[in-house]
Formats: structure tokens, C-alpha cells, sequence
């Protein structure tokens, strides 16, 4: 496979991330706007973001850090068919999500390496505090794009925006 056709399938895959990621971001923004305002949320990765990912040309596996910080309650608001029966918190939540999640990320070749409680920063703004540290290691950024345009996975991912009050997200590279 030449770089061309390389590039060109990457950036068809990252072209329809953007899409669906980003329609799904309109939706709950129109729909489910954040009721827990005392700090600002990012959920979903913006354009800008998108492109910046696409640029580095990651080779080899990719490492997704995952900052958490869950809802007191979950907000279901926005996808009410995947809301459980009863009140939920956003731990629960996100406990569903990654139940519903878990069998995607490894068939595309994905893993969990680390799951820990997290807190404020030792060194950090102090504003900042995350419940939980995720690190989620991908074969590379095509299997990640994959696995995130996947329309099963999609169908889940509910759960994660009804748990998450704010997120942060970050690609990291092996370097040698």
C-alpha cells in the first residue's frame, strides 16, 4: 500500500469520526444540555482537534488517556431508550458503558492497560479533579478510527455521555 492510498483511508476514516462524533455531539447539545454547570464539559473532540490528531501520523499503536469526572446522577436525557429503570449514578453509568463497550475495543485489537481512582493534581490546576484515569491502548490510529465509527459500539455510547460531566481525552505516541 503506497502512502497515498494510506492517507486517503485515513482521512476517510477520520472524515466519517467527525461525523457521526460531531452529530452526536448537536444532538445532545439540542436536546440534553448540561445540567451540572458549575464547570465547563468536554465530551466529544471537535474538529480542530480531529484534524490535529490526524496531522501527528501516529505510526504504531496509539494510547488514549481518558481523564473522567462523572455526574452525581446520570442525565439520560438524551438517549432515554438506553436509561436503566431506576436512577443511576454516573459511576453506574459508565460502569454500562464500558459493559456494553468492552467487547468492541477488543475485537478491533484494543485493550485496557490501566483503569485507576484519580483526584486533584499534585501538580495542576487545582479546579481539576478527575474520579477516574483510564489508558486504552490501540493497534493504531486506523483500528482506533475504526472501532470509534463503529455503528454497535455507537449504539452504547449513551451511557458514556449520561455519566460524564467532563472528559479529556489524549492520544499519546511511544517514543523512543
Amino acid at each position: 500500500m503506497n502512502l497515498y492510498t494510506k492517507s486517503s483511508r485515513y482521512a476517510k476514516d477520520l472524515l466519517r469520526f467527525y461525523v457521526h462524533w460531531n452529530a452526536q455531539a448537536l444532538f445532545r447539545q439540542k436536546i440534553a444540555p448540561m445540567h451540572e454547570t458549575s464547570r465547563l464539559g468536554f465530551l466529544d473532540a471537535t474538529q480542530e482537534a480531529g484534524k490535529a490528531f490526524y496531522r501527528r501520523q501516529i505510526e504504531g499503536s496509539v494510547v488514549m488517556m481518558n481523564l473522567l469526572k462523572f455526574r452525581q446522577i446520570a442525565d439520560y436525557s438524551g438517549d432515554q431508550d438506553l436509561a436503566p429503570s431506576h436512577e443511576v449514578s454516573g459511576e453506574e453509568a459508565y460502569r454500562l458503558y464500558m459493559k456494553h463497550t468492552l467487547p468492541f475495543l477488543l475485537a478491533a485489537g484494543g485493550e485496557v492497560i490501566f483503569r485507576g481512582k484519580a483526584g486533584p493534581f499534585l501538580i495542576g490546576p487545582a479546579a481539576e479533579d478527575w474520579d477516574l484515569v483510564l489508558l486504552v491502548r490501540h493497534q493504531s490510529v486506523s483500528k482506533f478510527l475504526a472501532f470509534a465509527n463503529d455503528d454497535e459500539y455507537q449504539s452504547g455510547i449513551g451511557h458514556r455521555t449520561a455519566a460524564l460531566i467532563d472528559s479529556r481525552l489524549l492520544p499519546l505516541e511511544q517514543v523512543s
